[in-house]
């Protein structure tokens, strides 16, 4: 290290002048087809190296890239459902529950028989993992095509429903292929697990109700007597966020599932103006999503690559491709949407955050055998991702936008 010339602190010096330049440029950038998650998995993989030669730690860099998609991912999740208004979802949450209920499930099922016939020696519990890890979106991915006005309100709310949903509704896949592939018998290492599922995903939702009811009275209550200051308000969310997550965790709930429900319960329960919750994501979160996106650039993108192989790419390629537009189309027949807009429904799965925490979880709580060629997939499909959906996401917009203004 003393050869190379990096220290810490240069690293973090440069970390901090690409978090100053995309804020500087931000509004120029938007009009571009890079994304904040483009520019900061390209910065963290170009200082990969140099990450590498300070960390004395593997185990604890891990650690933190853990924690960083954790938080990242609870706040992402509260914020945008905290979008979604029930007036409206009353009207199109027949797609999102198609997608949830029937495309899902599909998913993990095509995506499993996929992956086995790749590589049939890893075993059918691997192939399984594998799938449950691929088959949940990204809502911090997504962000520029729900926040967009050319987006059909239909279309915008069924995103955002769904990427906030799937990670919890497939926590169960995962966790299956995670203990079947780790014992390699499955029967005598399963007692337990359909009850700890059940009450995950029931507390899970239970919890979230209570909190994101109980601190948007709250905060009416003191909005209404003048207890509180504005800059105030955003400590309200942030801490509301963790403290859904840590309660539902605590009583044995999913913590991700309690987030994204307390923000829907929240953001239709408090009567005043939530504009805080934009404006804090939009500085705060903000830096958490860059951090997130330049760890996985710096830390998991390198291993990935290093293990990488042809059969990573196919599936990579096919869970962005296939494997996810054709059970979301099959979720979607029969209801009432042009061709068009399944199929951008279907393309807009992007992966990230989620995918890439329950692999780290994975990974730090169990012992598997392939578990270089499950980063490498997960790494590539994220990777590809990315670039494919950040790429496609203005144009697409705008093209599902003018085909919205010809219908009218």
């Amino acid at each position: 290290m003393a050869n190379s010339g990096w220290h810490l602190e240069l690293v973090i010096l440069i970390i901090l002048l690409g978090f100053i330049g995309y804020s500087i440029f931000s509004k120029s950038v938007s009009r571009t087809m890079l994304t904040l998650p483009i520019i900061f998995l390209s910065l963290g993989f170009l200082l990969s190296g140099p990450v590498n030669e300070v960390s004395a730690d593997s185990d604890n860099i891990n650690a933190a890239a853990r924690l960083i998609a954790e938080i990242t991912l609870v706040l992402v999740l509260f914020a945008d459902a905290s979008h979604v208004r029930f007036s409206r979802l009353r009207d199109s949450f027949k797609l999102p529950l198609r997608m949830l209920v029937i495309g899902l499930p599909l998913t993990v099922a095509f995506g499993t028989a996929v992956v086995y016939v790749l590589n049939p020696t890893a075993g059918l519990a691997m192939a399984l993992l594998t799938a449950a890890v691929l088959t949940p979106t990204d809502a911090a991915l997504g962000q520029s095509v729900v926040s967009s006005p050319d987006v059909p309100a239909r279309l915008s709310e069924t995103i955002n429903v769904e990427s906030g949903l799937n990670d919890g509704l497939v926590l169960p896949f995962v966790l299956i292929g995670a203990i079947f592939a780790s014992s390699g018998t499955g029967p005598a290492e399963t007692g337990g697990l359909a009850l700890s599922i059940v009450t995950q995903l029931t507390l899970g939702p239970l919890v979230g109700i209570a909190m994101g009811w109980l601190i948007a009275r709250l905060l009416d209550i003191a909005q209404e007597r003048d207890w509180i200051f504005e800059s105030a308000e955003g400590v309200v969310f942030l801490a509301t966020a963790f403290a859904t997550f840590i309660v539902s965790e605590q009583v044995g709930g999913n913590g991700f599932i309690a987030a994204f429900v307390a923000g829907m319960v929240f953001g239709n329960t408090y009567k005043h103006d939530p504009t805080f919750i934009s404006e804090f994501m939009e500085g705060a979160g903000q830096i958490l999503t860059m951090t997130a996106f330049l760890g996985f650039g710096a830390l998991l993108l390198p291993d990935g690559l290093n293990h990488m192989t042809l059969q990573a790419v196919i599936v990579a390629v096919s869970f962005l491709t296939f494997v996810r537009i054709l059970p979301i189309w099959l979720s979607l027949a029969g209801a009432s949407l042009p061709e068009r807009e399944k199929l951008f429904l279907g393309w807009f799965g992007p992966r990230g955050l989620a995918s890439i925490l329950f692999t780290l979880i994975i990974m730090d709580e169990f012992d598997f055998p392939a578990e270089d060629e499950l980063l490498s997939c997960v790494a590539m499909t994220v990777f590809f991702s990315v670039f494919l959906h950040g790429l496609s996401a203005n144009p697409l917009v705008r093209r599902i936008g003018l085909s919205q203004e010809d219908k009218n």
